[in-house]
């Protein structure tokens, strides 16, 4: 195979990343925008030792999955990546996704329960976070293309409630008749960086923090003018971020107007959000997602529950009522006393949260003699380092309940307990990002007995 050659081919499957793939002469090609049963002549761009990638240069027979996109900048956009598919079909990928990465990189075959789907794809976002750039003494924002870090200027995300395309409108409208710069990355000047914007889906409330470059005294008005026109506004806050970096939150944050927060209610638990806290961003698929962990792990009543990754405290304090003693770990120290404010905000009297790097923390509770009955795992993409999960082992609960938003690091760190005394039971997808191409899951260990 050689690049620019062009070549039938039958699309038979869809990677994790949203590209179809398909076989030519025993070579895996993986082809964007293109659907499981599209017959297709694709244009070969790259040609690797064990793999290819093509685009579509004639699309000759369309799969009975494809639909069409009805979102303008599909798919220039980096944001989703099934769109050109039936939700149907994207269901089936994702469980495919979560099956393969068990029995590929775990080696491990629990039982697969069929994954969970979302009853709403549109509008399930409870975040968003534009980039804001300066383009030819404009201020723009939208989304980063794929792979880069160019945006496409359009607002209406369909993923994301239509409050947020109407601040976010009125915040660029403000900024560009009053001279405020968006940001130039490279030459790391201008002001305003990101819109970061969250909303409680049960309380309608709605955070606006604006990142920026350095203290300034010129958002002061804009604060005000946003808590004036958007009723459901509750804070409005300023995050300083002076570094040449990729990391979107600095470490400072300052009031602008209003609270520096705002709440809403999960599994029943009244939960403040602050803009450093970890958040499901779908409210209403996160609460299903937590009740099969607990599900899972099948409580009693007299459990000690270890809540590492715990964030704000939300999957613990969902099960605080149902065990004994909840301990919560989280390295971001925000995240901490906005676990600490909803236990007490809640009643909760049996929990307590430490603000400690996972890995650490486990180390010192393992090495003191902490013996929880049930330990869950809810790392972030990167899954779990080698001391967390030697300190579970150390700690050797009765269940372990690992939640991952990537199944592959998942599969990796279960494989890893597997090897050292564990048993995986059961495992479920659960679609918290419908349209693109992450997917989540929740896995049940058990200590080997054996």
């Amino acid at each position: 195979m050689k690049k620019n050659e062009i070549i039938n081919l039958e699309i038979t499957d869809i990677s994790s990343d949203g590209n179809g793939v398909g076989k030519y002469e025993g070579m895996a090609v993986f082809v964007p925008e293109t659907c499981t049963g599209d017959i297709i002549e694709a244009k070969i761009v790259k040609v690797l030792k064990s793999y290819a990638y093509g685009i579509v240069s004639k699309l000759l027979s369309p799969s009975p999955y494809r639909i069409q996109s009805r979102c303008p900048v599909f798919p220039k956009c980096g944001g989703c990546s099934l769109r050109h598919i039936s939700y149907e079909c994207e269901l089936k990928v994702k469980d495919n996704i979560v099956r393969s990465c068990f029995k590929r990189i775990g080696k491990l075959e629990p039982e697969f329960e069929d994954i969970l789907g979302c009853e709403e794809t549109k509008g399930y976002r409870n975040k968003a976070q534009y980039p804001v750039a300066d383009s030819g003494g404009q201020a723009v924002c939208g989304f980063y293309a794929k792979r880069s870090h160019r945006i496409i200027p359009y607002i209406p995300c369909g993923l994301l409630p239509k409050e947020f395309h109407n601040i976010t409108d009125f915040i660029i409208d403000y900024i560009n008749k009053n001279n405020i710069k968006g940001y130039n990355e490279t030459e790391h000047k201008g002001l305003l960086r990101h819109i970061y914007l969250r909303k409680g889906f049960s309380t309608g409330e709605i955070m606006v923090c604006l990142i920026v470059t350095r203290k300034s005294e010129k958002l002061t008005p804009l604060a005000d003018q946003i808590m004036k026109k958007f009723k459901d506004v509750k804070s409005v806050v300023m995050n300083i971020n002076p570094d040449r970096t990729n990391v979107i939150l600095g470490k400072k944050t300052t009031v602008l107007s209003g609270k520096g927060y705002i709440t809403d209610v999960m599994c029943g638990n009244k939960i403040r959000l602050s803009p450093e806290s970890f958040y499901q961003v779908n409210s209403v698929q996160a609460q299903k997602l937590y009740k099969i962990a607990e599900e899972y792990a099948g409580f009693k009543g007299d459990e000690h529950l270890l809540d590492l990754y715990c964030g704000t405290g939300t999957i613990g304090l969902s099960m605080a009522r149902s065990v004994k003693k909840l301990t919560g770990v989280e390295i971001i120290s925000q995240a901490v006393k906005n676990a600490k404010e909803n236990a007490r905000e809640n009643g909760i009297c049996n929990a307590e949260f430490i603000c400690s790097d996972a890995g650490k923390a486990a180390k010192l509770l393992a090495e003191s003699g902490e013996k929880p009955d049930v330990i869950i795992l809810d790392p972030p993409r990167k899954g779990c380092d080698n001391v967390t999960l030697d300190s579970v082992l150390k700690m050797s609960p009765q269940k372990i309940i690992m939640i991952s938003c990537n199944p592959a690091t998942a599969a990796r760190d279960c494989k890893y307990l597997c090897e050292n005394g564990y048993i995986t039971v059961k495992a479920r997808g659960v679609d918290l990002f419908p349209r693109t191409g992450h997917v989540e899951c929740v896995v049940l260990m058990s200590r080997d007995k054996g």
